[in-house]
This record gives structure tokens, sequence and C-alpha cells, in this order.
């Protein structure tokens, strides 16, 4: 049976589109019931209408708490019966109880090598930190920012032409196909988040994940 999802967005929406994509494709065995975004001008709202999908508008700035914002979005989420929640460029820190609330059924999408530079402006921090290589990790969400368990990380070199801009393009490639798969394992119920370990296929996981690589399905 088709794993439900609601989708949680701030801006493009191209990872969203990723998931759109493959769902169509037959790839990936879940189905959107809505896409969820704290900015009316967000384009994913457009690529989920596009796709039929119900796209909600819940603006922060009306919330006077950030608990009173979260208890709003939790209200829309479990209206559409979510089994997984999926954050696709959602810029807003989420609070304790929320968090836990979806403890297990909430994934993230960061572009760092997680333990490593959580927050903002991954790409450059990278750049000034003189590494080699740079990434982007699928985890687990908790109610300490980017802290969650890692499940999936991809990996690209950085190259001594590159600038945050560049970076930011091969991050976003290699974005659209890891979030997809991680989902995947998901659905097919290969993968589970436990006491804080992350298992797949009954096996726990390291602390960093799983590499990517074109082969893994």
């Amino acid at each position: 049976m088709s794993l439900s999802v609601v989708v949680l967005i701030s801006g493009s929406g191209s990872n969203l589109q990723a998931l759109i994509d493959q769902s169509l494709e037959g790839k990936l065995d879940i189905t959107i019931k809505a896409v969820i975004s704290n900015k009316a001008d967000a384009f994913g709202l457009e690529r989920a209408k596009k796709a039929n999908i119900p796209a909600v508008f819940i603006d922060h700035k009306k919330f006077s708490t950030r608990e009173e914002f979260d208890a709003s979005l939790q209200y829309e989420i479990d209206q559409h019966k979510a089994e997984l929640v999926v954050l696709a460029g959602f810029m807003r820190i989420l609070t304790e109880g929320f968090t836990r609330h979806y403890d297990g059924k909430m994934l993230n999408i960061h572009p760092s090598l997680l333990p490593k530079f959580k927050g903002l402006n991954t790409h450059q921090r990278a750049i000034d930190a003189g590494d080699k290589e740079h990434g982007v990790s699928v985890h687990f969400v908790t109610g300490e920012l980017d802290a969650g368990a890692v499940v999936l990380q991809a990996v690209t070199e950085i190259e001594p032409s590159d600038d945050a801009e560049s970076l930011s393009k091969k991050v976003h490639n290699l974005e659209h196909k890891i979030y997809p798969l991680a989902i995947k394992w998901f659905s097919q119920k290969r993968l589970a988040y436990k006491s804080g370990k992350v298992m797949l296929d009954s096996e726990r996981l390291s602390d960093t994940g799983i590499r990517y690589q074109q082969d893994i399905h």
C-alpha cells in the first residue's frame, strides 16, 4: 500500500519535484497528500498545484510563538494522516514537542556531511575550512538542529575552482538522488528509527549512515 507523505517546504521545492517525478514514474510508492509551506510565494506550492497535490500556506508570522505555529502545522499534517513527514528546504527550527510527535516518522536533507557544518551557509563553510570533499546527508529529525541519526550520505569533491554556487549545484544533484532513495527504503519498511538508532534491513547503521553509490537500491 502506498505510503502517505506530507512535504514541508519554504522555497523552490526541487527535492519535492524529484519525489513527484519518481512517484509518477513508478519508482517510488508514495502518495504525497499535501505540500505545506510557511511562505506564500514558495515556488514549491506551484509545483504541488501542477501535480494536483493540495498546496497549503500557513503563515508563521501570524503566530506569537513557535509552539503555536507548530501546533497549527501539526494539526494540518495530521488531517492528511501522514505516515512520513518530509522536510524539503523547510526553513523553520521545529520545537521539541513537534519533533517528538513525529519521532521516527520525519526526515530531513541537509547540505553537508553531518555532523560537519550544521545550520546555514554550509557550502562556503566547507570551502573556508579547506575541506577536500563536501556533500549531503539524509537524517531523521530530532529536537536538536541537524543532529538526528543519519541514514544516507553522498559525497562530491571540492575542486580548487569551486565557489559556494558551483558547490551548491553539485550538492543539489546529489540530493535528488539520495532523498528519494531513503524515502523508498522507508516506504518498503526496510528503514526504521528505534531508540535513536537507524536500522536498515534490521541492521544498525553507523553514525554517518550509508555512503551513496550508483548501485545502491
